[in-house]
């Protein structure tokens, strides 16, 4: 008899098995039928698609461990959908319904089928990120088949900003759908087990006490540059002060842009201090001197660098990214060591924030997006502007460089900053 948490009494386990199986076996064959009608994008995505439905079956060597068979449902539309009518207005936002049933499928799964546990609302904040996420990596993927294969995905002979007005276009489908899987996850599969009080999260040692008192603040640049915290300390001073400068220009100027992305970035380089001081949470000169060096770059590169040097905006993105994922990471373990609902295995603390980089690199898209339109439609100067297709994909490919970064760094320094920010929670 299957385990009964895995769906139930024997009974539905069997029939949701039986139903989740005709759909996998009707979504292979579509495969198929794509791979031969050199449809070669439908084939990709119906393949993978397949892989997620079965891998917790090939995992446990046990058929009847199936995801809902009801989700399964909605990933095979937008393919029935394809093959039937083939590419119509239809498809194009099906199939980032087809994309939120992936993430559910997924959420579900990792929430069933592994160690990690969530609450409710970290559930459906998983399903909403993870949609943006693979709607992101899906869409890298067509341009990188694009641009290596010469198909025509997303480089299909249009100009640069008209393939990149349906690319945001697509993100806001996508966007619109993770918000509609999320309300679907929260109100209706709920019923699978995210909430029950039963699953226990298994104790590792890597966790201690949020009340205890951590290790002297871990140091980032000194340890591991052996640069003295005084030294940075300054470096990130004379970065405040020349963002203070470029704003005073600005001023003068009447620049807009300047004064808005140095204001903004001014603001974001007195973050630290305000933590420190109204939630207690020490943080060490090196952290401290990696975010002001995020945004001072950026500021620079709205000032002329990034038309002047081309790798300048990858950079700047790099590293931004690296920060989203640093805060990512330090949120998630900070939860995680402190409360018993939620436990997130470290060896998938990677995977975690990969896909809350991406999601948050096509949000940033879109918002860009919405400023360049806007003022362009009021006659005015962009604060944030896009450059075209090739510049989003190339954005949201160093976004995961620099959450590759920030998650291999996780392992050895975030860790004791997310066991800090615990502690805080603890106290209040």
């Amino acid at each position: 008899m299957a385990d009964a948490r895995f769906g139930g009494p024997f009974d539905e386990t069997q029939r949701n098995a039986a139903l989740a199986w005709a759909i996998t076996i009707v979504l292979v064959a579509l495969a198929i039928t794509h791979g031969l009608a050199d449809s070669y994008r439908w084939f990709a995505f119906t393949g993978f698609a397949t892989v997620i439905v079965v891998l917790p079956a090939v995992a446990f060597r046990d058929p009847l461990v199936m995801p809902p068979w009801e989700l399964l449902g909605l990933v095979s539309l937008p393919v029935v959908d394809a093959t039937v009518l083939g590419a119509s207005f239809l498809t194009s936002i099906a199939v980032y319904v087809a994309v939120a049933a992936v993430a559910l499928v997924v959420s579900v799964e990792i929430d069933r089928f592994t160690a990690v546990r969530m609450n409710h609302a970290f559930a459906v904040a998983l399903v909403v990120l993870t949609t943006l996420a693979v709607a992101g990596a899906w869409n890298v993927a067509q341009w990188v088949a694009d641009v290596t294969f010469g198909t025509d995905y997303i480089l299909d002979g249009r100009s640069q900003d008209a393939a990149n007005r349906a690319l945001m276009i697509d993100f806001a489908y996508a966007a619109v759908a993770g918000l509609f899987a999320g309300v679907v996850f929260g109100r209706y599969f709920g019923s699978y087990g995210v909430d029950e009080a039963e699953t226990q999260r298994t104790p590792t040692s890597r966790e201690s006490s949020p009340d205890e008192e951590s290790d002297p603040v871990p140091t980032l640049i000194r340890d591991q540059l052996d640069v003295p915290d005084g030294i940075v300390r300054r470096l990130s001073r004379v970065m405040q002060a020349a963002l203070a400068i470029l704003l005073l220009y600005g001023i003068v100027s009447r620049d807009l842009t300047t004064v808005s992305n140095a204001a903004i970035a001014l603001a974001i380089t007195f973050l630290p201090a305000l933590l420190e001081r109204d939630a207690k949470l020490p943080l060490e000169p090196g952290l401290v001197f990696w975010l002001t060096a995020a945004v001072f770059l950026h500021v620079l590169g709205s000032a002329g660098l990034y038309a002047l040097i081309g790798p300048w905006d990858s950079l700047t993105h790099t590293v931004s990214a690296s920060i989203v994922a640093a805060g990512g990471y330090a949120v998630v373990r900070a939860i995680d060591l402190h409360t018993d609902e939620i436990y997130v295995p470290p060896a998938m603390l990677f995977a975690f924030i990969l896909v809350f980089v991406l999601a948050f690199g096509v949000v940033w898209e879109l918002m860009e997006f919405v400023i360049d339109w806007s003022a362009r439609r009021f006659g005015l100067e962009a604060v944030l502007a896009q450059h075209g297709l090739n510049d989003t994909i190339v954005d949201l490919v160093y976004d995961a460089v620099g959450a590759v970064v920030a998650a291999i760094w996780g392992s050895f320094y975030l860790t004791e900053l997310s066991q800090r920010i615990a502690g805080r929670l603890a106290a209040s």
